[in-house]
Formats: C-alpha cells, structure tokens, sequence
C-alpha cells in the first residue's frame, strides 16, 4: 500500500494540506461535510499544480490519488498521517478526537491545524494522546514550508522524529517548539504586530494600505531572507547583536508601542479596517489575489534558491533528494540505454517563466536547454571539479525552434542526443516536450577551451571516451528533423 494522508477538514488550510502531500505523491483522502468541500479543494488544487511544481528544478513525484468520503472511518483507513483542520473551537476539535482514536491505526500520526489549542488540550481525556501532535502551518501551505510542530509528555521522541521525517518528506521546515504554549510561536509574534496596526489605524496614523506598504517594501522584504534576529545583528555593524542591543535596548523602556493595551473591538474599528481594506484590494477576487500572492511567493523562494538562502535553501534539497527518483542521470553509470536520447530535464514551468502571452517565453526555452547542456557536459565527465582543473566547454553556436506551448505548472522533459563528440567538438540535439508533445527543438555546438588560455583544447580522456560511446551508440537513430537548419531566410 503506498502512503496515504487522510484529511480532516477541507477549507483554505485543509485544502491547502491536501496538495501538498497530494501533489508530493500521497493518496489523499478528504472528510468534509460542506457539501461545497469538493469545489473548494479543487480551487485550492488548481493554484497548487500551477505554482508548487515549478518552485524546483527537478520534477515532484508522480500526483497522488484524491478521494472523498462520507465517514471518518473510510478516510482514515490504512493513512499514516492524519490531519485535523476542523473549525478553531476546542470542544468541536476533542469530539473529532475521541471518533479519530476508535478507528486510525495505532502507528498513524494525528497532526492539528490549530493556531490558538495546546495539545495537551487536544489530548485531554483520549486513550492514545501519545498519538496526538500539534502541526500548525502557514497559509498557502502548498507554497510555505515551515510548520510548527508541538508535542506533550504523551508524545514519544519517536513520534516527534517521525513526524519530522514526513513533514521533511514532502518540503515542509518543521521547528519542533521547546515547550508548549498558546498560540505557539508564530501567532504570538503577528499578534503583536496586528495589535499595534490597529491602534495605528484606529488612532488615525497610518491607513491599512500604508501599513502594509511598511512591510511589503521595507522589513518584510529583509524577513523573507534573516528573519528578525540576523537582521538586528547586521544593524549592529560590525560590533554585532551586542552592540545593537546597547543602542536600543533603552527602547523597550519606551511607550512607543500599546502591545499590552487591545483597542475596544467596536463597530466602528470593524467598519473602519474592513472599508479601508476594500478600498485598499477589493477591486481584486480572492482568487485574483491568491495568484498573485503565490507568483510572487515563487519569485521570492527561487531568488533565495540562487544563494541558499531561507526558503531556497529548502528547494534546493528537495531538488537533490528527487533526483535520483525523476529518471534523470546524472553520470555515465546511470545511463541504461545510451542508444537511446538521453533524458537530461524534467520538471515543470515555474511561474516565473511565462510572459504576457501566458506561456513559457523564448529565453527560458534557451535558459532550459542550456540546463540540459549542462546535465550532459555533467554525465559525461565534464563536472564542477573537473572545470575546476581548467578545462570547460564553450557554446559557439545555437539555433532553437519553437513549435507549441507551454504554460505555468506544465511538466516539460528534455532529451539529449550526441550527434558529433569527436575531438574538440560536442554537438548536441535538445527536443523538448510536454505530455507527448513536441514543444521545441535546440541544436548547440560546443567547444572544449582550456580556461587558463581561453583557447580550444582537447578534453579528458575520460570525457572524450564517454562521448564517442554515446554518439556511436546512437548512430543507429533517425537524422533530427530540423538538424543544421537555421531561420528560413533565403
């Protein structure tokens, strides 16, 4: 049986729970008695498979199957991780637990939504609680990776690092909280914030939509990288955090802010945040903003993705560790026919690739196929350590053909052919495609350089062997339509 992930709850978090293990190659099973439950996810599905599929460069495993169900018994039958993402009221919640513990396996995993419940509050009274955990994440949980895990007495270690395991498994940061607490971590911190911005309004300093350009161009961009300790330590020059904290910790002696003092949650206050709010965005469906957010949210993790950073740095593993289970090879080893075209890519088109015609733009078909260059040069010996030595090859020459579209989310694979791997030369053949179809072609012809003279040269022994026995091994397939063409320019 493969893995299976029953969900308890099928709104905006619920929803959002199902694609991430759904498109991380779960079955998903929903149990949700809003008889709108199915249209909801499918939403919530549909700006998934657009957004989280191209946050990497490797392809995720194959979708999992999703399913609906009228009973909690059928759901949760056979699932290893169960998670709860009923309405925030305790007694709702311990009533979903006590009917969960009669029928979930005994090794299942239980993890809560919640933002607010401790989990000894969620456990009180149940025969397993040991089962129990709080896994509290961040809205769109297909896209944000961090999610708050909280555990009791009750819980073995074994079950924290389990849940770890598996909340790894699927891209996710799990911060494992020292203590229990309400609110957990995270809350406490924006309930700090969202106290002050409504005195901010209320008092009239600042509008909603002024707040949030405060953050959105100033600290929240330094945030989405350091987050709020590494930002102060840099503040503090090079002297460091104790030096920022002997210039401003007098500050906290300070009435500047009213964190201790909740403005009167009046009419008026409502009207007024909720008619600055609409003035600010309404203009927008939730769904327009939805995309919105999410673009940007894949903008801001690939960018991080390119130094290591944050959030990109959890990419980049996710990237690895699929690696060997996409089918692309990545030396000569791995290769098990090389008659055959070899396949050098497979993911699917980020976000950031499409162009205001809605597809994929022309010079990501040259950022991919020069992807694909590079994991041949890789497989074939020409790899980072062997650059290093002083040796590397140059692109002298492209010509690419684009014959269909692609657009966000599609899953695109590229295949290599060595066409002439004699001497200095590496002529290779790119034909990208989609679901069957033939979206474009790339012919490159490289050149082996010495990187100290900047002049050609012969490559490894080893790098040249590897080439001439993928070329011969291929000498039996069809000529490339298209091969040695260039524009149709008479």
């Amino acid at each position: 049986m493969g893995k299976i992930a029953a969900i308890i709850g099928g709104g905006v978090i619920g929803g959002g729970w199902a694609a991430r293990f759904l498109l991380n190659g779960w079955d998903v099973r929903v149990f949700d008695p809003d008889p709108e439950a199915e249209r909801k996810i499918g939403e919530v599905l549909d700006n998934a498979r657009r957004s989280l599929p191209g946050l990497g460069d490797v392809a995720l495993p194959f979708e999992g199957k999703l399913t609906f169900h009228d009973n909690l018994a059928d759901t949760v039958e056979g699932a290893s991780w169960v998670q709860e993402s009923v309405p925030e009221r305790l007694e709702i919640k311990q009533k979903v637990y006590a009917q969960l513990i009669e029928c979930v396996g005994a090794d299942a995993i239980i993890g809560s939504s919640t933002s607010g419940f401790k989990p000894s509050e969620l456990q009180e009274g149940l025969d397993r609680p040991g089962q129990i955990v709080v896994t509290h994440p961040f809205n769109p949980v297909y896209l944000l990776p961090v999610v708050e895990l909280v555990t009791t007495k009750a819980n073995s270690q074994e079950i924290a690092q389990k849940a770890m395991r598996i909340l790894r498994s699927i891209g996710m940061e799990p911060v494992h909280l020292k203590k229990e607490i309400d609110a957990h971590v995270a809350d406490r911190l924006l309930e700090a914030v969202w106290r002050e911005a409504l005195w901010l309004v209320k008092d009239e300093i600042a509008t909603t939509e002024e707040i949030d350009n405060i953050m959105r161009y100033g600290f929240g961009l330094r945030w989405a990288q350091m987050g709020l300790f590494e930002t102060y330590r840099v503040a503090g020059g090079e002297a460091g955090m104790k030096h920022f904290m002997a210039q401003f910790g007098p500050a906290l002696k300070w009435p500047w802010t009213k964190l201790m003092d909740v403005p009167e949650f009046t009419d008026d206050l409502v009207n007024l945040i909720a008619n600055q709010s609409d003035n600010q965005s309404g203009h927008k469906t939730i769904r327009e903003l939805e995309r919105e957010r999410d673009a940007n949210l894949v903008g801001i993790m690939r960018a991080l993705k390119w130094n290591g950073n944050a959030a990109g740095r959890l990419i980049s593993q996710g990237d690895k560790s699929r690696l060997s289970d996409s089918g692309v090879a990545t030396k000569m080893s791995e290769i098990k026919d090389p008659s055959q075209p070899i396949l050098t890519i497979r993911r699917s088109v980020p976000l950031d690739w499409i162009d205001y015609n809605g597809h994929m733009t022309e010079s990501r078909y040259l950022d991919c196929f020069a992807m694909a260059t590079d994991r041949l040069m890789e497989i074939v010996g020409c790899t980072p350590d062997y650059i290093a030595t002083g040796g590397s090859y140059f692109t002298v020459e492209t010509h690419l053909r684009h014959l269909d579209e692609a657009k966000a989310g599609a899953p695109i694979e590229v295949r290599t052919r060595v066409l002439n791997g004699q001497g200095k030369k590496m002529h290779l053949w790119h034909e990208m495609t989609s679901d069957g179809r033939l979206l474009a072609t790339a012919e490159a012809m490289l050149l082996h350089v010495s990187l100290e003279t900047r002049k050609t040269a012969p490559p490894s022994d080893e790098i040249a062997h590897n080439l001439d026995l993928i070329e011969k091994a291929q000498t039996g397939l069809e000529s490339p339509e298209g091969v040695g063409k260039a524009v149709g320019v008479r």
